[in-house]
C-alpha cells in the first residue's frame, strides 16, 4: 500500500489537449526513466491531482475561460504542507495572458517555452519531483509531530489520572488509620479493642506499603535493576504462598477461591519471591475486579514443556477494545457504581515483565464486559525437576531476634521511637537517637552492634555519620543499616560507598529486620548487657 502510494506521489500528469505536446512529452519523460500520466481533460486532470501527484505539465490552451476553475478546486483541496509544481507550456516569445492567469491562480508555476528542448524538460521536471520531495519530508515531520504530540497529549491525560487515583488510593488506607488513633486516644483500654483497631491499623499500611513498593518495583524491571534469584520451587508451594498474600482482599470481598492443581508435583525455576508476586498479583485483580461473593477459578496443567497456570473470575471482565492494552502501565478496568477499582493499574504491567524476565509469557482473555476474563501464565519447567535444598519461603524470616544492642538514628521521631518500641518488644537492647552528632556520641558509650541510620537528617546526614562511624575504632565492626525512603539504584550505590553494609526502604518490614539481624555475627560485647 506504501508503494501504491509513493508511486502515485511521483507521477507528472500532462493536460495538453491541442497538437502533439503531451504524446512527446510523455515520450521524452518516459525515456528518462519519470513516470507519466496523460489526462483528457481538466476534470480528468483534478481526479489524479487528488490521487498522488508529483508534478502537473500543463499547456496554456487547457486553461482560461473559466476552466483554470477545476484546477484551482484541485489545488485547494491539498494539505496546508502541499503546493504541487505546475510546469505551464507556452508559445515562445510571447505575452501570455494565460500564463499570467495560471501564476495568480495555481501558485507554484514554472513557465516553458514551446518548442521544448529535450534536457531543459527532463531537467525542470527532475527539480520539480526534489522540491515535491521536500514537501513529503515535510508532510512525515508534520505527521510525526502530530503523532509524539498526541502520545504526550494522551500521556498527560494518564498522568493527571495515575495521580488523581493515587491520592485516592493513598487517602482510604489513611482515613482508617487516622480514625483508629482517634478511637485509641478517646477510648478506654481494652484488650478486644486494641486488637481490633491495630489489626485494621497494620492492613492499611500493608495496603500503603503495596501501593509503594508496586511503583518501585516497575522503575526498578524497566531500568533493568532486578535480578532473578532462581531456584527450583514446587508449584503447590509457590501456589500456597501466593494465596497466603492474597487471602485477606479475597476473603474481605466475599470471593470463593476454588484450587485445582495437578496431583503430580511441579516443579518451576524461577525466583520464589518473583513467581508468588505474579500469581498474587492476579489473584488480587480477579478480586477486586469482582461483585462481592464471586468466585474464582486457579487451575495449571503441563504443556510441551511449560506449566500454563489459569488465574479465572467472574467479574466485570474486559471489553474487546481494552484487551489489546490491558498490561500497560496504570491501565484499568471500568469501575462499578458504588465499588472502587483499588489499586494504581500497575500490578499486570509487573506481572508481564516480571513472566517475562522468567521466559514466560501471559495472555488476557475475555468474552466482554460483565463476562468474567482469564489470565494464562506460561512458565519454563524446572529442568531437572529436583527441589534444592532450602525453605523455598519467599518470606524467609527468622523467628525470633538476637540479644544484641541497636542504636536507632532518625531525625523523625516518630519514626525512630516506634521502631525502637517494636524491636524492644522483640528482645532487642535498643537505643533511640535523633541527630548525627548524638549518635557519634552513641558509639562510644553504648558500643552497638547494629546501627539503624536515616539518611535525610538536617546538620549531618547520614551519608556523613556513616563514614565518621568507620573512621572510629569501635565502629568499623559494626554493622551499617541505612534506613531511607530513598530506594533508586544510585541510592543505593551511594549507601554502599559511604561504609553501609545494608540499604532498607522506610517503612521496613518487621519479617525483613529478624532475617537481617538473625544473619550477623555480634560480637560478645555488643550483645544485650544483662541486669
Amino acid at each position: 500500500m506504501e508503494t501504491d502510494r509513493a508511486d502515485l506521489e511521483r507521477r507528472i500528469l500532462i493536460l495538453a489537449p491541442t497538437g502533439k505536446d503531451a504524446e512527446l512529452c510523455a515520450s521524452i519523460l518516459a525515456e528518462a526513466g519519470i513516470a507519466c500520466v496523460t489526462c483528457n481533460d481538466a476534470l480528468d486532470l483534478a481526479f489524479e491531482i487528488d490521487r498522488g501527484v508529483g508534478a502537473v505539465i500543463l499547456a496554456e490552451e487547457a486553461i482560461g475561460d473559466g476552466r483554470e476553475e477545476t484546477l484551482l478546486d484541485a489545488v485547494e483541496r491539498q494539505p496546508p504542507w502541499s503546493d504541487p509544481p505546475f510546469m505551464l507550456l507556452t508559445l515562445a516569445g510571447s505575452e501570455s495572458p494565460v500564463g499570467e492567469l495560471a501564476l495568480a491562480t495555481l501558485g507554484n508555476v514554472t513557465l516553458m517555452e514551446r518548442p521544448l528542448r529535450i534536457a531543459s524538460l527532463v531537467s525542470t521536471v527532475r527539480s520539480a519531483l526534489r522540491a515535491r520531495d521536500r514537501q513529503y519530508q515535510i508532510r512525515e515531520h508534520l505527521v510525526e509531530r502530530d503523532r509524539v504530540a498526541e502520545t504526550l497529549r494522551e500521556a498527560d491525560r494518564r498522568k493527571d489520572e495515575f495521580l488523581a487515583l493515587l491520592a485516592h488510593e493513598l487517602r482510604n488506607p489513611l482515613a482508617p488509620i487516622r480514625n483508629s488513633l482517634h478511637v485509641l486516644r478517646i477510648s478506654p483500654p481494652s484488650e478486644g479493642l486494641f486488637e481490633r483497631v491495630s489489626e485494621m491499623m497494620e492492613r492499611q499500611v500493608n495496603h500503603m506499603v503495596r501501593l509503594v513498593d508496586d511503583l518501585l518495583e516497575v522503575s526498578r524491571i524497566t531500568r533493568g535493576k532486578i535480578e532473578l534469584r532462581r531456584e527450583s520451587i514446587d508449584l503447590a508451594t509457590l501456589m500456597r504462598y501466593s494465596i497466603e498474600t492474597s487471602r485477606p482482599l479475597i476473603e474481605a470481598a466475599g470471593h470463593e477461591l476454588i484450587l485445582d492443581l495437578p496431583p503430580e508435583p511441579i516443579l518451576l525455576e524461577g525466583d520464589p519471591t518473583r513467581l508468588s508476586q505474579i500469581l498474587a498479583n492476579l489473584l488480587n485483580n480477579a478480586a477486586k475486579y469482582m461483585d462481592r461473593g464471586g468466585r474464582i477459578w486457579v487451575g495449571a496443567s503441563v504443556k510441551g514443556g511449560q506449566v500454563v497456570i489459569s488465574v479465572r473470575d467472574a467479574g466485570i471482565g474486559i471489553p474487546a477494545e481494552a484487551l489489546p492494552r490491558i498490561f500497560e502501565m496504570f491501565m484499568q478496568g471500568e469501575s462499578h457504581p458504588g465499588r472502587t477499582r483499588g489499586g494504581l493499574g500497575i500490578g499486570l504491567t509487573l506481572v508481564k515483565r516480571l513472566v517475562e524476565m522468567h521466559d514466560g509469557s501471559v495472555e488476557a482473555r475475555s468474552e466482554g464486559a460483565g463476562k468474567g476474563s482469564e489470565f494464562l501464565v506460561r512458565l519454563p519447567l524446572a529442568a531437572n525437576q529436583q527441589p534444592r535444598t532450602g525453605s523455598g519461603d519467599p518470606a524467609g524470616a527468622a523467628s525470633h531476634l538476637p540479644s544484641t544492642r541497636v542504636l536507632i538514628v532518625d531525625d523523625n521521631r516518630d519514626s525512630a521511637d516506634s521502631l525502637g518500641l517494636l524491636l524492644k518488644l522483640r528482645g532487642v537492647d535498643v537505643r533511640v537517637v535523633h541527630g548525627g552528632a548524638e549518635a557519634l556520641e552513641s558509639i562510644e558509650a553504648y558500643q552497638p552492634a547494629i546501627v539503624l541510620l536515616d539518611i535525610g537528617m538536617p546538620g549531618m546526614d547520614g551519608y556523613e555519620v556513616a563514614r565518621k562511624i568507620r573512621q572510629h575504632p569501635a565502629g568499623r565492626s559494626m554493622k551499617l543499616i541505612a534506613l531511607t525512603g530513598w530506594g533508586q539504584e544510585q541510592d543505593r550505590r551511594r549507601t554502599r560507598e559511604a561504609g553501609f553494609d545494608h540499604h532498607l526502604v522506610k517503612p521496613a518490614d518487621a519479617a525483613v529486620l529478624e532475617a537481617l539481624f538473625n544473619s550477623f555475627e555480634v560480637p560478645a560485647r555488643a550483645r544485650r548487657l544483662e541486669p
